[in-house]
């Protein structure tokens, strides 16, 4: 009796000190400024990545949360992770990456869905970034964008923008797209929506002031598309967009990144540094890969065709 006791207590003891050797999984926290399909594709992106890395199960934990549109709930949210000592932190859009970046002072942040990392403040290079940040930007090629609208309206001289310009990376957006808009002789009418609640005031007032609606990688307008889809329906008036996720909700077109892919594009640099790389060693990648998306649906509701050209190379068609 006394050496079934001696056993049991030896077996548990053996247990408790096993349990204590276990690996402590991964973590990696989450974070983006709203929910939307293209950046819950990125985040999707990111923890297949992991998962086809190694990381599954009980030796990943991985962790999302949504500022709901609102830059101080981002605030909250960084300061929480922060608090959290994540592994990795990946802060989604602009925004989050702003917020993350702000508090993290060891912890790596990579920044995802990104158009202007230098102009965000972000990092001072994209190569070799140095201090604790690093990560992914989606600039798009305007160029690329102006000439598949004109393919669409080829007398266009008017294009109306809606976007916040509370939103750094759609600042830089609206810029870039002002320099190659001049340089094709298309006039860039912009209109302000600080919030999802103002988009559709801010489509309307294009009315009767352009020839096609463009709406940029802006989270705020991305966020409340269907009322610049609305809109541009009532008005006539086709409207493009700067990703593709946005044209099976409503635009007529858009030439863009799968971002589900930048999510993977991301999540390999998450796996470079849980391997042991310093974030700043890392250069910012620029995304890879477009693809080509029409709606030839919405494109009658709004008033025109697609060009049998862009049907042919187009990567999907919304039915």
């Amino acid at each position: 009796m006394k050496l079934n006791s001696i056993i049991k207590s030896t077996l548990l003891a053996a247990a408790v000190i096993s349990t204590g050797l276990q690996a402590k999984p991964v973590y990696v926290a989450t974070t983006a400024i709203v929910e939307h399909p293209a950046l819950d594709a990125v985040r999707d992106g990111v923890k297949s990545v992991l998962e086809e890395s190694g990381y599954t199960g009980d030796e990943l934990k991985f962790t999302y949360e949504s500022a709901q549109g609102q830059p101080a709930i981002a605030a909250q949210i960084a300061r929480k992770i922060v608090g959290d000592e994540p592994d990795v932190i990946v802060a989604i859009a602009t925004p989050s990456a702003q917020a993350a970046v702000s508090v993290s002072r060891n912890i790596p942040v990579v920044f995802s869905a990104v158009t202007d990392p230098i102009g965000a403040k972000l990092v001072r290079s994209l190569k070799q970034p140095g201090s604790n940040v690093t990560g992914l930007s989606d600039m798009v090629n305007v160029r690329q964008h102006l000439a598949l609208i004109k393919e669409f309206v080829p007398n266009l001289k008017t294009l109306g923008v809606p976007y916040n310009p509370g939103e750094a990376n759609s600042v830089s957006s609206v810029a870039a797209l002002k320099v190659a808009a001049a340089e094709m002789g298309i006039k860039i009418i912009e209109s302000a929506a600080p919030k999802s609640a103002d988009v559709m005031i801010a489509t309307k007032q294009l009315v009767g002031k352009v020839d096609a609606i463009y709406c940029p990688i802006d989270n705020t307008i991305i966020s409340a598309v269907e009322s610049v889809i609305k809109v541009g329906i009532d008005a006539q008036i086709p409207v493009f967009a700067g990703d593709t996720d946005t044209v099976s909700r409503g635009a007529v077109a858009a030439v863009g990144y799968n971002y589900f892919d930048l999510g993977r594009q991301t999540g390999d640099i998450v796996v470079r540094i849980l391997k042991g790389e310093k974030a700043g060693s890392i250069d910012v990648k620029m995304a890879e890969g477009t693809d080509l998306y029409v709606n030839p649906k919405m494109a009658a509701k709004m008033g025109i065709e697609v060009p049998a050209a862009v049907l042919a190379r187009a990567t999907k068609v919304i039915k």
